[in-house]
């Protein structure tokens, strides 16, 4: 089954040329498409709502296009079912070229556009003019009782296609309205900063320096950051998976967090992160949207990686719950980039919270979405069983679908080919206060049941190496001398945990009440 459009637009002379430049083979899916996409669906018909203007054109007798941009308050063009459209025509300079177009040739298409967020969609059908009294009660629908004009007809339209266009080239533009909604929570950021102490010129004591380049408000609350040389040179390359150790002042003074690199890999001239601010937090992502502004430069480390990506060619299966997407996504690119297998599954609260839901929609057809307030809710073990015979499993996400991932996959033998990175150290309601004894240097430290060893260890003056703070990497494993270890950790191997004796303190706990560290 062919897309709509193509059947309507590939004509043999557009096919010929498409040969000519080597591009048939590559549309060619496009006529073999599952989806027709010949009605206005819930995703087209959310965006036909939020716009307040679009670009319609018709065809003339002499077969002439005329080109026409219609306009009005955000949502005059109507959806009335899956398959119509209309909206009320205004009074314009009164040559009624498209009007008089439509009356001999009723073919018509649109081309609505979102600047900001670089979308648009192209619709094809036909149109006929109505008149209030040939139909009062459809031009009683299409009209806006807001707007103040005068409504000379009604166009009604009857879709024949709709597509998506990719973002490739579109200017990112923005209303007056937008301007000031993105400019409110920096105007507030800019009030508080008044009250505190200047902010220095450079963050963190990394060899690499970074400039914030762009700050984008991808959900309410996930903004994403652009990182860029000062000097505009290119990056040092990262592989999909790294992550970035990131220096947020707080208000126990500059620590490092780590975030994903969420921009596609094959780019040197930006790294993207994206951080969820979380207001019931330990508090560094309130700290890093208040502190991070465009201009100010900071010194990281090179990107590192504990979440690797094969690159033996097997297929893969990713899975992402919210703010997990990152690292998720810059292994998309990677893997569409190597024209390899991968389907990517994605789940979150709502499409509202869920960042980069567009991009990824323009950019991967493997691509299944899961918010849940729709009531769609990801089956992990059937998205593991119907994966290829030997696909890779990357999962990033809450720690209750990482679990959830894991138990799927060891149901199904397929426990060996999952990778994971947790979003941070892990708590649990069942979690005890625990007594560590740090035999080196010395001391007793008590552990309440919502810190981890490690912030318990350096809350007491006694330094301890870590890197990821997550479990992946295994820096801030130390040996265990006495005690009983409730491992949580995904890098350790039996072999280290039970021979060796090796803990790591970022997110183990214990399963008895006193442990003694080599510390």
């Amino acid at each position: 089954m062919p897309r709509a459009f193509a059947r309507i637009s590939f004509t043999p002379s557009v096919q010929q040329v498409q040969e000519r430049y080597g591009a048939r083979e590559a549309n060619r899916a496009f006529e073999l498409s599952d989806d027709a996409r010949d009605e206005i669906g819930e995703r087209e018909a959310e965006f036909i709502g939020e716009r307040d203007s679009f670009y319609q054109a018709t065809v003339g007798e002499e077969g002439w296009p005329y080109v026409q941009h219609r306009g009005g308050p955000a949502g005059f063009l109507r959806v009335i079912d899956s398959k119509t459209l209309g909206y009320a025509d205004f009074r314009g300079n009164r040559q009624y070229l498209s009007v008089g177009n439509l009356a001999a040739n009723e073919r018509i298409s649109i081309i609505l556009m979102d600047y900001r967020n670089r979308r648009r969609l192209k619709i094809w059908g036909r149109a006929r003019v109505v008149h209030e009294d040939e139909n009062p009660e459809l031009i009683a629908r299409l009209e806006m009782p807001s707007y103040r004009a005068r409504v000379e007809r009604g166009v009604v339209i009857e879709v024949e296609a709709c597509d998506w266009n990719c973002s490739q080239h579109i200017t990112p533009r923005y209303t007056e309205t937008e301007v000031e909604q993105m400019l409110a929570p920096l105007r507030e950021q800019l009030r508080q900063s008044q009250t505190v102490a200047a902010k220095p010129e450079v963050l963190g004591e990394g060899a690499l320096e970074l400039t914030i380049g762009a700050v984008r408000q991808a959900t309410p609350r996930v903004r994403v950051y652009e990182l860029r040389d000062p000097q505009g040179a290119d990056l040092p390359a990262f592989a999909p998976g790294a992550h970035l150790r990131v220096p947020v002042p707080t208000a126990n003074g500059i620590e490092l967090r780590h975030y994903s690199i969420c921009s596609d890999p094959a780019r040197r001239d930006v790294y993207e992160i994206a951080v969820l601010r979380e207001d019931a937090g330990r508090g560094g992502s309130k700290a890093l949207h208040a502190a991070f502004e465009l201009g100010l430069r900071l010194r990281c480390e090179a990107p590192r990686n504990h979440f690797e990506l094969e690159d033996d060619g097997r297929p893969a299966v990713l899975i992402a719950g919210g703010i997990g997407i990152t690292p998720i996504k810059a292994m998309a690119h990677a893997l569409a980039a190597r024209g390899a297998e991968f389907r990517l599954h994605y789940a979150g609260r709502s499409l509202r919270e869920m960042a980069f839901v567009e991009t990824l929609r323009e950019r991967f057809d493997a691509l299944r979405l899961y918010p849940s307030e729709q009531g769609q809710r990801l089956d992990l073990r059937r998205a593991l069983a119907d994966a290829p015979a030997d696909a890779v499993i990357y999962a990033c996400g809450p720690t209750r679908m990482i679990d959830a991932v894991v138990a799927a996959a060891r149901e199904l033998g397929l426990a060996d080919r999952v990778r994971f990175e947790r979003f941070s150290a892990t708590a649990s309601a069942d979690d005890r206060p625990i007594q560590i004894e740090l035999r080196r240097s010395g001391r007793s430290v008590s552990v309440a049941p919502t810190q981890t060893v490690l912030e318990a260890i350096r809350l007491a003056g006694v330094d301890a190496p870590s890197d990821c703070n997550a479990g992946h990497c295994g820096t801030c494993a130390v040996k265990l001398l006495d005690g009983v270890a409730e491992h949580r950790d995904s890098v350790l191997t039996d072999a280290e945990r039970e021979r060796s004796n090796l803990m790591c303190i970022c997110v183990s706990r214990a399963r008895t009440p006193h442990l003694v560290l080599d510390l």
